[in-house]
């Protein structure tokens, strides 16, 4: 039986190579319209029902969405500009009950994804193969992070609430 928690499984990190940095610059291009289409047709009870038991809600998932990516930016700009920065570690769960999160409409937080990710796209197009492996180190996991791997996290974590989303509906029958 497959986690629902992992609808498409946990990340991998592959090896720097051109097609896969190609692949994962796409899935960064269509994020932010391929969650607009998961949840266009969404009304506000739906989007206040948790993708699974003891699970966010649709709502906190759009706004953790633009919350985890607006850090992660951020932290790729840290990291190309200084030498192995420490970032901020932020308490992602807490951040998901602020009053921004539960009473904002999502459509907000998808239109900042769409700007911050024609922002990020465009950075990620124009680094070397050198700057990938530039990192900073994470308090949280208590490692260094190089940007490659940080690309692979961001690359999988959009598709990964997508699916959350998608599978809900599809349960419910949405």
């Amino acid at each position: 039986m497959q986690d629902i928690r992992y609808p498409i499984g946990k990340y991998e990190v592959k090896p720097f190579s051109e097609a896969t940095k190609i692949e994962w610059m796409n899935d960064m291009k269509m994020f932010p319209t391929d969650l607009e289409f998961a949840i266009q047709h969404l009304d506000k009870a739906q989007l206040d029902t948790p993708y699974r038991e003891g699970g966010w809600t649709v709502q906190q998932l759009v706004h953790h969405m633009a919350d985890s990516h607006m850090n992660a930016f951020v932290r790729f700009k840290l990291a190309l500009t200084e030498e192995v920065p420490v970032v901020k570690d932020y308490k992602q769960n807490e951040w998901s009950f602020t009053a921004d999160v539960l009473e904002t409409p999502v459509n907000f937080s998808t239109t900042l994804l769409h700007a911050l990710h024609q922002r990020w796209t465009d950075l990620l197009s124009s680094l070397t193969e050198e700057q990938w492996q530039r990192k900073f180190f994470h308090p949280g996991r208590n490692a260094e992070v190089s940007l490659w791997d940080m690309f692979a996290v961001y690359a999988w974590h959009g598709k990964h609430h997508i699916a959350h989303i998608k599978n809900l509906c599809e349960t419910k029958g949405w």
